[in-house]
């Protein structure tokens, strides 16, 4: 399968779109004012201990304090210790190193861990651990043993330290592997030098860019070519290629055409798409996905289509081509934690079998982890896929300030007989000589017309004069009483 990178750069942020045969997979998008910082090394301070809940609040320098669990705790698992409490462990003041597992999203601070990780090109780096692990994605236990083999040959006993072997170092020489070596445990070297005499909070270590992680991690043997847009970054990172990643440095390519790279591959439309709750199937069914702060739903619909056959065929045809376009948006969009998805019933186990497998297939191109479950009893899909940064509606957008991210806003109506409420409460509350009401135009349009005779009844009943005044800058529930 073509893979394609394209990356687009402005001063302000940098996106990368991974285009697989053609089409739009994924979208990551790193601004220059908030940059992820999974991965990276700080020396954090222990704001809090909670015994209860077997955690700790750290200040690592950040606007919320970060999260770290007592299984994240590399020292209560080492020498074969049995689990230690927390409060046993750290004590507040205490100085740390710690890394970050999962960036703040929404209202969680980051996820810490202080068993540190360094990823280098062909290999990661664990100080604290001693052995050698190889990536799961590499296959055959004789491939796997030979990698073993290889690198305990050029890791000598005396020194610290274990390796897991990445992906990408399954065909790499001996010199590559060692020259990752000897670069992993010269950074290791300079983190450990930047905590003497340091006062937390400190950054020690910080991840590479977008556009460098992206030749670090995600190019593969799949991938025919990487478009930058931008000559002042295609040089920096064919510089960065060429001492890194040289296998890489020829997929680079300089895009100098007039159209903007990303509206060549539609990959702005997509980004439109992406933050919409329908997604339409060709078929005529489409999707509605809803994300909220617990879980991810997705609703999968028949819509126009009415297929050839008999009814279970529609259905059947329809949940088939769901599982592709699900399969893509949760990449796309980022979407992580529980996902719930919600098939159209479908009365022939064979179908359900079908369905369950075509999905587990096309979710086999995401190489972020995840785990999927059969059907429940009440016909729902229940996966999760690991979330360790914001989803693209998160990063791209924000709660409506007028419906405070409900997705509705209350009708003219209810707003109209709120304000009746208001009015009465206040006319008990102040003796005021008249109250004038302040609101959207199409509440003030109901006064005036549906319920004229309800505002003039309430302005009898408390003996007051009611003024009404068009507010075009309010919102539709919006309104305020003015005493005169």
């Amino acid at each position: 399968m073509t893979v394609e990178f394209l990356i687009n750069f402005t001063p302000q942020e940098t996106r990368v779109a991974l285009i697989e045969q053609g089409v739009v997979q994924e979208l990551h998008v790193e601004r220059t004012a908030s940059r992820g910082i999974v991965g990276n090394v700080y020396l954090g301070k222990v704001v809090r201990v909670l015994p209860g809940m077997q955690s700790a609040f750290i200040d690592i320098g950040l606007a919320r304090t970060a999260f770290l669990h007592v299984a994240d705790i590399w020292s209560d698992r080492q020498n074969g210790e049995g689990a230690r409490p927390i409060e046993r462990i750290l004590s507040e003041g205490q100085s740390l190193v710690v890394q970050v597992l999962k960036d703040p999203i929404g209202t969680k601070g980051a996820r810490l861990s202080t068993q540190i990780s360094i990823a280098g090109r062909l290999l990661v780096y664990l100080p604290q651990e001693k052995h050698i692990g190889i990536s799961q994605r590499i296959e055959g236990e004789a491939g796997r043993e030979a990698l073993r083999e290889r690198l305990t040959r050029l890791v000598p006993d005396d020194e610290p330290g274990g390796f897991i072997v990445r992906t990408m170092a399954e065909s790499s020489p001996d010199e590559e592997l060692a020259a990752d070596i000897a670069y992993l445990r010269k950074l290791w070297s300079e983190i450990r030098s930047a905590t003497t005499g340091a006062l937390p909070p400190k950054l020690l270590h910080e991840d590479l860019t977008l556009s460098q992680r992206v030749l670090r991690d995600l190019v593969t043997d799949e991938t025919a070519r990487i478009r930058v847009d931008s000559r002042e970054n295609f040089q920096k990172l064919s510089a960065f290629a060429a001492e890194y990643t040289p296998q890489v440095a020829p997929l680079l390519e300089h895009y100098v055409g007039e159209r903007p790279l990303f509206e060549l591959y539609n990959v702005e439309e997509e980004i439109q798409r992406a933050l919409a709750r329908r997604v339409d199937l060709k078929s005529g069914g489409y999707l509605i996905m809803d994300q909220t702060e617990a879980m991810t739903t997705v609703d999968v619909n028949t819509g126009g289509f009415v297929g050839a056959r008999n009814f279970d065929d529609t259905i059947f045809k329809t949940n088939l081509e769901a599982t592709q376009a699900i399969a893509r948006q949760l990449r796309l969009r980022n979407l992580g934690g529980i996902v719930i998805i919600d098939f159209i019933d479908m009365e022939n186990a064979e179908h359900r079998e079908m369905v369950l497998d075509e999905f587990r297939k096309a979710l086999s191109r995401d190489h972020t982890k995840m785990t999927i479950n059969g059907f429940t009893a009440l016909g729902l899909v229940e996966m999760t896929r690991k979330r360790t940064r914001d989803s693209l509606a998160h990063l791209l957008c924000e709660p409506c300030p007028t419906c405070g991210g409900r997705g509705e806003v209350k009708t003219a109506r209810t707003v109209a007989y709120e304000i009746l409420r208001e009015l009465l409460r206040e006319a008990r509350q102040f003796n005021a000589k008249e109250f004038r009401v302040l609101a959207a135009p199409q509440v003030i349009d109901l006064f005036l017309d549906e319920e004229s005779q309800a505002l003039a009844m309430l302005s009898d009943f408390i003996d007051k004069k009611v003024s009404l005044h068009a507010e075009a800058s309010y919102t539709q529930e919006q309104f305020d009483i003015v005493l005169l």
